[in-house]
C-alpha cells in the first residue's frame, strides 16, 4: 500500500468515527439545546383580526328621554368586554363611525379592543347624514391596510331613531355591493317610534336577525348585549369565520346593570 493510499484510509477512517461521535453527541443533547430555527415551527401564530364596525346615529333627535347617554353607556360596555376576551385565535377589533349634522364622521379608528383605554362620549346634535355613514363604511372595509384579507369577516352595527337626511339609496347600494360588506354581518337596531324601520331593513343581511326594535334603554342595552355575546362566542369558537345570529330571547337584565342607565 502506497503512503497516499495509507493517507486516505486513514483520512477516511477519521472522517467516519467523527461522523459517528458528532451523531451520537447530537443524540445526547438537551431538547432545550436544539436549534433556534426549529422551535419557531411551534411559535403560537398570530390572531386573526375579526372587526367590529359601529354606524351610530349621533342627530339631535338622540339627545332625547336620555338615549344619548344609554347608547355612550352600552357601548363603553361592549368595548370594555371585548378587551377582556382571550386572543388566542382572533382580535377583536372595533370602529366607531357616528352621523350627526352635515357628514358622517370617523369617532374611532379600527383599533383592538385590548388597546382602547377610552372613548369620547357621543353628542346629539343636527340632521341624520347616514348615507355618508354608509359612504365611511364601505371606505373603511375596502382599506387592505386597515382590514387585511386574513381578516375575519367583519360585523356592521346599524343604530338609529329617525329617517336618513341625506341621499342614502346608492351609498347604500354601493355597500351592499362592496365584497366585504357582502361577506360581513349586518345588524340594525330602531330606536323609538321615529326610526324608519323599512330602510334599517335593507341593511341587515341575517334573515334570522331582522331589524331589532328598542323602546327603551333596556331595549338598547339588550341589543348591544347580545351583538356582543354572539362576537365574544365567534372569536372564542374553533370556527371564527362562521357567522352567529343575536340570541335576542334571553333574559339579560341578570348581566346588566339597567338602573344606572
Amino acid at each position: 500500500m502506497g503512503w497516499a493510499s495509507y493517507e486516505e484510509d486513514n483520512s477516511s477512517r477519521f472522517h467516519q468515527a467523527t461522523v459517528i461521535r458528532r451523531k451520537e453527541h447530537d443524540a445526547l443533547m438537551p431538547k432545550e439545546e436544539a436549534p433556534a430555527t426549529k422551535l419557531k415551527a411551534f411559535a403560537a401564530p398570530e390572531p386573526r383580526p375579526l372587526p367590529v364596525i359601529v354606524l351610530a346615529d349621533v342627530s339631535g333627535s338622540m339627545s332625547e328621554n336620555g338615549k344619548i347617554a344609554v347608547l355612550n353607556d352600552a357601548l363603553k360596555s361592549m368595548i370594555i368586554s371585548f378587551s377582556k376576551e382571550s386572543r388566542l385565535r382572533a382580535e377583536i377589533q372595533v370602529g366607531l363611525i357616528t352621523f350627526g349634522g352635515e357628514v358622517a364622521k370617523e369617532h374611532l379608528p379600527l383599533v383592538p379592543a385590548n388597546r382602547i383605554a377610552g372613548v369620547e362620549a357621543f353628542k346629539a346634535a343636527g340632521r341624520t347624514p347616514m348615507g355618508s355613514a354608509f359612504e365611511l363604511a364601505c371606505k373603511l372595509l375596502e382599506d387592505k391596510q386597515q382590514i387585511p384579507s386574513r381578516a375575519y369577516r367583519p360585523v356592521l352595527v346599524l343604530v338609529s331613531d329617525g329617517a336618513p337626511t341625506d341621499e342614502w339609496e346608492m351609498a347604500l347600494e354601493a355597500l351592499k355591493a362592496s365584497e366585504r360588506a357582502q361577506k360581513a354581518t349586518r345588524f340594525a337596531v330602531a330606536i323609538g317610534a321615529g326610526a324608519d324601520r323599512a330602510m334599517l331593513g335593507q341593511f341587515v343581511n341575517d334573515r334570522e336577525t331582522p331589524v331589532f326594535e328598542a323602546d327603551g334603554a333596556r331595549d338598547i342595552v339588550k341589543f348591544f348585549k347580545a351583538v356582543t355575546m354572539s362576537v365574544v362566542a365567534r372569536s372564542g369558537s374553533v370556527s371564527p369565520d362562521q357567522p352567529l345570529p343575536l340570541d335576542l330571547g334571553s333574559d339579560l337584565s341578570d348581566d346588566l346593570d339597567l338602573d344606572a342607565l
